[in-house]
Order: structure tokens, then C-alpha cells, then sequence
């Protein structure tokens, strides 16, 4: 499964076509990786392979021992373990859900195969890693825009980029989740053609390929979707006044409508109030720095603009204190830090 691939240092990726490979691809993943992620790298190689005369991918799944690594969704996949010379044209290294987990810690690795000429690719947990430990200047690097808020909540790291992805030369950091089949398409047309790619993204439904620097859904740096400019517009004022919420007659002033417009509104489109929206908005934010970091309760309150009467807000709203989650969650086995996306 190795070992055919031409140098990529010999064949620019933006100049090679249909006619080159096949190319080798490494995927690293350490216990706990995302499935929508492994599906979002293979399946688009593996398509390119069934539309294009000669198959012009092959892979590898690897993991530091090798052997079996599991997902967080329960889905088991067999590896091989790392090599010390590896032969892949690019490599993808997937996130786990967890940006503190050892096993993203991958510096040796990265730097063997950025050594060897491959292309590395890394999906949120494991760009999240990267950028902690190696990257002098977050803002060429990006990560899912989750990760990025705690990279800021812990230590004031990281000056966004709240694009899907970015390329530093031999590195691409990515957002990962749904953004990967948008970079995986990216890799297929630069390495084969055009029109494969396009008959790729048509198998897979995939409306449009976005360029890296497409910013990410919700990022807090992009309007939301609910076909109405003024709400739109609210919500962008609320998310970046998390931490200081605004009173909603300041909000209404700032957008040059009457309350009562606002009001109706948020009932039309999103079922909710103005306050009622905001608030929610906040302790979601403020469930998220519970689950992955380890500030204080207090600490966590504060950030998210509630000066008093946390516990008792969170507890009406999620059903539970937020002492007593997070003791819940040490109890079995996970601790503040390990858990983004759905793990």
C-alpha cells in the first residue's frame, strides 16, 4: 500500500493532473477520533478512485502502536503503527474531541514527514495542538471556531482565523467536521483535475467547494442564516457581548428598530425573545468552558456576563448545578478539557 508515489517535491501540487500518482496518503488517529472527520477524508479519495481510469489514491490508517483504535461514536478501525521513514505524499492527523489528549501531541511526527515532503494536513484538536505548541503566529493557523474560544478562555492564545482552513506553507490547519470534505476536494482537484473534482463533490451532493479562506458558520465573526438582515445583525451585537451582555433597548438603538420589531422577530424566525435568545446563548457558552476547561465556576460565570446567580440559572435551564456536572463527568472518567463536538 506503499512506497509508489512519485516525490511530491518533484511535482508541484498545483501543476500535476490525472496522469501522476498514484499518491499515498497517510491518516493518523489517536482513541477517541471524530467519524465525521474519517469519513470526510476517505470517502471523497475513495470516489475519486471509482470515477478516474487509473485509481489515483491510496491510504493508510496509523496510530502511535498500531492495532485497533476506537471513535468516540463506537466504530473500530484497524491501524498501522507510525514508521520512521514514511513514503505518504500527504498526511491528514484527525481530532478526538479533545485538544488536551497526549496522543495529538505530534511534533516528531509532523516534522519527519514535513521533512520528507509530504503535505500536512490538521483537523481541529490536532491544529488546536499544533498551534499551542509550535505555531508562533495564530493567525495563520486556524482550528473549528469552538477550539479557538478556548485557546483564548485558557491563555489568551491565539488572535483568530476563523476561516475553514489555512495553508503555511507544507502545514494546513483546518476547522475540521463538514470543512474536511470542502479541503479533501481541494487536495483531489489540485492532484488530479478539475473535473474529477467537480464529479466527486456531485456524487457527495456537496453544492459548492469553499476556498480555505471561507470563514466558518457561527463563528461568531460570520451573520447567521435566518433570512433576516436586522436579526442577523442582532445576534452578531449579542455574541460580541458575551462576557458584557447589552441591555436589548441598546441593541434596538444600535440597529434602528423599535424593541417591539426586534421582539417579533425572534418569535418569527427563532420561536424565542430577544432576552430569552441571549441568555441561552450565554449559558451554552458558558456549558462549553464547564465540559473543557478547568476555570472556576465563578470564573465561567463571569465570562459569560452572569455577575450573580449562575448556579441557580444554570441548573433551571441545563437541569443540573454546574458543580454537579462536572463532578459527574470526573466521576466517569472525563475530565474538564476532554470534549468537543459531540464527544
Amino acid at each position: 500500500m506503499n512506497g509508489s508515489a512519485p516525490d511530491p517535491r518533484d511535482i508541484p501540487p498545483h501543476e500535476t493532473g490525472a496522469g501522476h500518482g498514484p499518491w499515498q496518503v497517510d491518516i493518523l488517529l489517536a482513541e477517541g477520533f471524530v467519524l465525521t472527520e474519517f469519513s470526510a477524508v476517505i470517502e471523497p479519495l475513495r470516489l475519486a478512485n471509482r470515477v478516474l481510469a487509473q485509481p489515483p489514491f491510496q491510504w493508510t490508517l496509523r496510530s502511535a502502536a498500531g492495532g485497533k483504535v476506537g471513535c468516540r461514536a463506537g466504530a473500530v478501525v484497524e491501524t498501522d503503527p507510525f514508521v520512521p521513514r514514511p513514503d505518504a505524499d500527504c498526511v491528514f492527523v484527525l481530532g478526538n474531541s479533545d485538544p488536551d489528549c497526549p496522543a495529538l501531541s505530534l511534533g516528531p511526527e509532523i516534522a519527519t514527514y514535513r521533512t520528507r515532503g509530504a503535505k500536512v494536513y490538521l483537523l481541529a484538536e490536532a491544529a488546536s495542538r499544533y498551534i499551542r505548541d509550535h505555531a508562533s503566529d495564530g493567525r495563520l493557523h486556524t482550528t473549528h471556531w469552538e477550539n479557538a474560544t478556548l485557546l483564548r478562555e485558557r491563555s489568551g492564545l491565539f488572535d483568530a482565523n476563523f476561516a475553514l482552513a489555512s495553508e503555511d506553507g507544507q502545514v494546513v490547519t483546518c476547522a475540521g467536521m463538514g470543512a474536511t470534505v470542502d479541503v479533501v476536494l481541494t487536495l483531489i482537484g489540485q492532484l488530479t483535475t478539475a473535473a474529477a473534482q467537480m464529479t466527486v463533490a456531485n456524487i457527495l451532493l456537496h453544492e459548492k467547494v469553499r476556498d480555505y479562506g471561507s470563514l466558518q458558520p457561527f463563528s461568531g465573526v460570520k451573520p447567521t442564516i435566518t433570512g433576516d438582515a436586522d436579526l442577523d445583525q442582532a445576534i452578531r451585537v449579542m455574541q460580541d457581548h458575551i462576557e458584557d451582555p447589552l441591555p436589548i433597548n441598546e441593541i434596538v438603538d444600535h440597529l434602528g428598530i423599535s424593541t417591539r420589531s426586534l421582539e417579533r422577530k425572534f418569535k418569527t424566525y427563532l420561536g424565542t425573545t430577544p432576552n430569552g435568545f441571549y441568555r441561552e446563548m450565554r449559558l451554552n457558552k458558558a456549558n462549553n468552558l464547564l465540559l473543557n476547561t478547568t476555570m472556576s465556576v465563578r470564573e465561567i460565570g463571569l465570562a459569560c456576563g452572569f455577575s450573580n446567580g449562575f448556579s441557580t440559572l444554570y441548573k433551571a435551564f441545563f437541569g443540573i448545578t454546574p458543580l454537579s456536572l462536572r463532578k459527574s463527568r470526573l466521576e466517569n472518567g472525563r475530565a474538564p478539557g476532554g470534549g468537543r463536538r459531540g464527544g
